[in-house]
C-alpha cells in the first residue's frame, strides 16, 4: 500500500506544482525534505523561503499553532504517515498561500476546521474518522481540485456539503467501512473517483453507484467472498444512469462466478474501456456457451493484466472463447499463463489483440481464424518458434503493427513467408533469429526490430525491402555496418553492442539519408580505417545516438578505454595519395633549393673542398708517426716563374700570418754545391714533410718537363706521393700535359688537388683546407729543424726568388 500511496501523492505534488509555475514563473520554489527522521516535532528551524516541506514517515503526535509561522511561502506540505490525532486547522492561518496538504495516514479522528480557501489538494484519506470529515468550510473551497477523505460511515448528507464543487479526484482511502448509505457517492461531481476498499467489504453497492458519480472509475482491493450467488444480486445486472466510461479494478481476489458476473453487469453500461489488474481467482467453472449475454455493450476494450489462478481446473475453451466471442475493437490478457487462444469461425472485428507474457505456441496458429480489421498484435513473452506459421497467420488481416519479441523464433531457408502488405512496423527481438531471417519479412516493412539475436551478417541479395526506415540491429554478432543499397529511405540505425572493430567506408557512401546512428558499445579499432567514422560526427552534429562516452576504443592496446573523439588520426599518416604527393613535393622543393645554391653559391665547390680537407685531414694524422724520424723541413714549394707573384704576395704571408714557426728548406742555406740542382731538389723532397707544386700552364711546359727523366727512374716519388700538395692555380687539363709526362698525369688523376678560387669569398676554405694539409706540430721536428720563418727568409734574401725553390731556371 506504501508504494501506491507514494504514486499518488507525487503525482499530486506535480500537477500541482506544474499549475503553480504557470502562475508564478519568475517564482523559484525550495524544497525542503526531512521526511523519515523519527522527528516527534516539527523543527524551529526551519528555512523562512521554504515552499515545499515534507515531514512524512516520522514520529508527529500533534501540530501547534507556531510550528509553520516562520514558513509563511509555504505552498506544499506533507504530513502523511504520522501519529497525528487532532488537527487545528487554525494552525495553518499564516500559510495564505498553501495549496497542497496531505494529511493522510494518520490516526486523526477530529478535525477543528478554519478557512483555507486557496487549497487545491487537501488528503484526509486513511484515517480514525468515524463519519466524512466535511464541513462548511470545505464547501467554501472554491479552488479545490482534490479532495481525499476516509471514515467508517458514509452518508448521502456528507457529500450534499460538497455537490456544488467541481472536482478533479475524490480519493476514498477507508481503513474500515461499518455503513454505506445507498446513493450516496452519485452526489459527488467529479471527473475521477477512485475508492480503495477495507477487507471483507461489500463492494458490490459501491460498484454500481460508483458507475453513476464519474467518468473515471477505480476500485481496490476487492474481494467478493461469493457475494453475487444470491438472487438479489442476479436481478440487478442491470444499469441505469451510468457514468463511467473507464473502469479499473485493481488487487482483485473473485471467485470465477464472482468475476463473470462483474464482466456481465459491466458489459450492459456506459463503460467502454474495462481494465483488471493483479486478479486471482478460483472455484470450479460452470459455463456454458450461451450463458453470457453479449448484446447492448458500450465496451471496446477489455484488458486483463497479471491474472493468477488458485488451481487450474477449468474449461480452458469455454473461457478463451468467453473473451474472443465479445465483439469489441480491444483485447488484451497479458501475463496469464495462458498456454492457449481460440477465436469464433465467423469475423470478428477486433483491431488490437495483446496476448503478451504468456506461454503461447505454434498451436496458436493451426486453426484458421477470421480477423479481416486486426491492425496491432503483440506476442512478446511466449514460446513460439516458427516464423513462418504467425506470417501465415496474419496474411488475411489488415496488420499494421506486430510485436513477437521474447519468443523463440527461428526461420529456415526453404520455409516461405506471406505477410499482409499493411504490416510496416515489426518487433523481433530477442529471438534465435540468424541471417535468414531477412528472407522472411514483410515487403512494405517501415520499422523493424531485429536485436539481440544472433545474425552475424545482413545479405547482399535482400533487395525487397525498399520502404524500410528504421532498423534496430542492436546486441546481435555483426562486424560491419551494413550498407543502404537495399534500404534506400532508411534514416534510423541502431547498430549497438555488436563486434564492429572499423565500419567500412561503404556505409557512409551508400548511406546518405541516415539522420540518426547509434553504434556505440562496439570494440572499436582505433586506426585509420576508423578516421571516416569519426569525422562522421564532426561533420552532423548529433547525428550519433550516445556519442561520445558510448564510443571508446577497444583496439590496440594503447589507445584502449580512449573515446573516439579523443583519437588524432592525422590526414598525412592515414591518406596514402596525400603521403606520396607530400613527399614528392618536398624531394622538388629540396632538389630545387639544392640546384639554386649549387648555381648561385657554388655550393659543388665548398662541398669539394670540405671534401678534400677531410681527407687529407685524416692522411696527415696516419702518416705524421712515419714522417717525423727523417723529415727535417715543413714544407718545400715548387712553382713557375710566371706564378712568383702569387706565391710571393699571397701564398707566402698568408702562411706566415697564420704560423710563424714554419720551417722551409732554402737552396741557399741547404743545397749541397757538390750536386746538381735535381739532386738537391730530391733531397730537398725527400727532407720536407711536405711538398707544395703550384700547378699552371707554365709549371707543366717549363719545370716538369726538366724532372721528368729523374722522378721516372726515383722510386721515392712513389713512397712519398701522398706528402705532396698540388695547387691547381690555373685550369689544366689533363689532355693539356703532354703524354711524355705520365708521373705528372698520373699524380693528377689520383690525387684531388686545391683549385684557387677565382671568388675571393671562398678563399677562407682554401686556406682552411691548405692548413690542414701541411700541419705538423713544430714540437716534433724541432730538434732536427732549424726554426727558420719565412720572415726571416725575405730579410736574409732581400725578396729575391730563391728563397723558395723554383725549378724554371735549370
Amino acid at each position: 500500500m506504501r508504494p501506491l500511496r507514494s504514486i499518488h501523492v507525487l503525482c499530486g505534488i506535480v500537477m500541482s506544482v506544474h499549475v503553480w509555475a504557470s502562475e508564478l514563473p519568475e517564482e523559484r520554489e525550495l524544497m525542503t525534505n526531512l521526511s523519515n527522521l523519527f522527528l516527534r516535532k516539527v523543527p524551529a528551524d526551519l528555512t523562512p523561503t521554504t515552499t515545499m516541506l515534507d515531514l512524512s514517515y516520522n514520529l508527529l503526535s500533534e501540530l501547534q499553532s507556531p510550528d509553520f509561522r516562520s514558513v509563511s511561502r509555504l505552498k506544499v506540505l506533507i504530513l502523511c504517515h504520522n501519529h497525528i490525532q487532532e488537527l487545528d486547522i487554525k494552525t495553518f492561518e499564516f500559510n495564505k498561500e498553501l495549496k497542497y496538504l496531505d494529511l493522510s495516514y494518520n490516526m486523526l479522528k477530529t478535525v477543528t476546521w478554519h478557512s483555507l480557501a486557496g487549497l487545491r489538494h487537501l488528503d484526509l484519506s486513511f484515517n480514525d474518522f468515524g463519519t466524512m470529515p466535511i464541513s462548511e468550510e470545505i464547501s467554501n473551497m472554491s479552488r479545490l481540485e482534490v479532495l481525499g477523505l476516509s471514515g467508517a460511515e458514509i452518508q448521502k448528507s456528507d457529500f450534499q456539503k460538497i455537490a456544488h464543487l467541481h472536482l478533479t479526484t475524490v480519493f476514498l482511502g477507508l481503513r474500515t467501512l461499518s455503513h454505506y448509505e445507498e446513493g450516496s457517492l452519485p452526489i459527488l461531481n467529479t471527473t475521477k473517483l477512485h475508492i480503495v476498499l477495507p477487507a471483507n467489504t461489500d463492494f458490490w453497492v459501491l460498484l454500481r453507484d460508483g458507475i453513476k458519480t464519474s467518468k473515471i472509475l477505480e476500485m481496490t482491493n476487492i474481494d467478493g467472498k461469493s457475494q453475487f450467488a444470491s438472487y438479489e444480486t442476479q436481478k440487478s445486472l442491470t444499469l441505469e444512469n451510468s457514468k463511467t466510461s473507464t473502469l479499473l479494478l485493481s488487487n482483485v481476489d473473485l471467485l470465477w462466478d464472482d468475476l463473470l458476473f462483474i464482466f456481465q453487469f459491466v458489459w450492459h453500461t456506459s463503460v467502454e474501456y474495462f481494465q483488471i489488474e493483479h486478479v486471482t481467482f478460483g472455484g470450479m467453472v460452470y459455463l456454458n456457451r450461451n450463458s453470457f449475454d453479449y448484446s447492448n455493450t458500450a465496451m471496446r476494450a477489455i484488458k486483463l493484466e497479471h491474472v493468477h489462478f488458485r488451481f487450474f481446473h477449468i474449461p480452458q475453451d469455454s473461457v478463451y472463447l468467453l473473451f474472443t466471442k465479445m465483439d469489441i475493437e480491444n483485447l488484451t490478457l497479458s501475463d496469464a499463463q495462458m498456454p492457449h487462444m481460440l477465436f469464433p469461425t465467423y469475423p470478428t472485428r477486433f483491431q488490437y489483440l495483446n496476448f503478451a507474457d504468456n506461454i503461447l505456441t505454434d498451436e496458436l496458429f493451426k486453426n484458421p481464424t477470421q480477423l479481416p480489421h486486426l491492425k496491432t498484435l503483440i506476442l512478446k513473452g511466449n514460446k513460439l518458434e516458427t516464423l513462418s506459421l504467425v506470417s501465415s497467420f496474419a496474411k488475411n488481416t489488415s496488420l499494421q503493427f506486430l510485436d513477437l519479441s521474447q519468443n523463440l523464433l527461428q526461420h529456415e531457408n526453404k520455409e516461405n513467408c506471406f505477410w499482409p502488405e499493411t504490416l510496416i512496423t515489426m518487433n523481433l527481438s530477442s529471438n534465435k533469429f540468424v541471417d535468414s531471417v531477412f528472407g522472411c519479412l514483410p515487403t512494405r516493412v517501415q520499422i523493424l526490430d531485429l536485436s539481440n539475436n544472433q545474425i552475424q551478417t545482413v545479405p547482399k541479395e535482400i533487395i525487397h525491402l525498399e520502404s524500410l526506415q528504421e532498423l534496430n540491429l542492436a546486441f546481435n554478432v555483426l562486424t560491419d555496418l551494413p550498407g543502404c543499397s537495399h534500404f534506400k529511405r532508411l534514416s534510423v540505425l541502431n547498430m549497438e553492442m555488436n563486434l564492429i572493430l572499423s565500419p567500412s567506408p561503404d556505409f557512409f557512401q551508400s548511406c546518405p539519408g541516415v539522420k540518426t546512428l547509434n553504434a556505440g558499445g562496439n570494440p572499436f579499432r582505433c586506426t585509420c580505417e576508423l578516421r571516416d567514422f569519426i569525422q562522421l560526427e564532426q561533420y552532423s552534429k548529433g547525428m550519433m545516438v550516445g556519442w561520445s562516452d558510448s564510443y571508446i576504443c577497444e583496439y590496440p592496446l594503447n589507445l584502449k578505454g580512449t573515446r573516439l573523439k579523443d583519437v588524432h588520426l592525422p590526414e598525412l599518416s592515414c591518406n596514402t595519395a596525400l603521403l606520396i604527393v607530400t613527399i614528392v613535393a618536398a624531394m622538388l622543393v629540396l632538389g630545387t633549393a639544392v640546384a639554386f645554391c649549387c648555381r648561385y653559391f657554388d655550393l659543388l665547390w665548398y662541398v669539394r673542398m670540405l671534401g678534400q680537407w677531410t681527407q687529407m685531414w685524416h692522411r696527415v694524422r696516419k702518416t705524421t708517426r712515419q714522417l717525423k724520424r727523417n723529415a727535417q723541413f715543413h714544407l718545400f714549394i715548387s712553382y713557375s716563374e710566371h706564378d712568383s707573384a702569387w706565391v710571393k704576395y699571397e701564398l707566402i704571408p698568408t702562411l706566415e700570418k697564420e704560423d710563424g714557426s714554419v720551417s722551409i728548406c732554402l737552396p741557399e742555406r741547404n743545397f749541397d754545391p757538390g750536386k746538381t740542382v735535381t739532386e738537391n731538389i730530391l733531397n730537398c723532397i725527400e727532407k720536407s714533410c711536405k711538398s707544395i707544386l703550384v700547378l699552371s700552364p707554365s709549371f707543366v711546359q717549363s719545370e716538369w718537363c726538366h724532372y721528368e727523366l729523374y722522378f721516372a727512374h726515383y722510386p721515392l716519388l712513389d713512397e712519398i706521393s701522398h706528402h705532396i700538395i698540388l695547387i691547381l692555380l690555373e685550369p689544366v687539363p689533363l689532355y693539356c700535359v703532354p703524354t711524355r709526362y705520365p708521373r705528372l698525369k698520373a699524380l693528377m688523376e689520383k690525387k684531388a688537388y686545391l683549385e684557387w678560387p677565382k671568388d675571393r669569398r671562398k678563399c677562407g676554405l682554401f686556406w682552411a683546407n691548405l692548413r690542414a694539409n701541411i700541419h705538423v706540430s713544430s714540437l716534433e721536428t724541432r730538434d732536427t729543424c732549424e726554426p727558420h720563418t719565412f720572415t726571416e727568409l725575405k730579410e736574409e734574401s732581400r725578396g729575391s726568388a730563391l728563397s723558395l725553390i723554383r725549378t724554371d731556371y735549370i
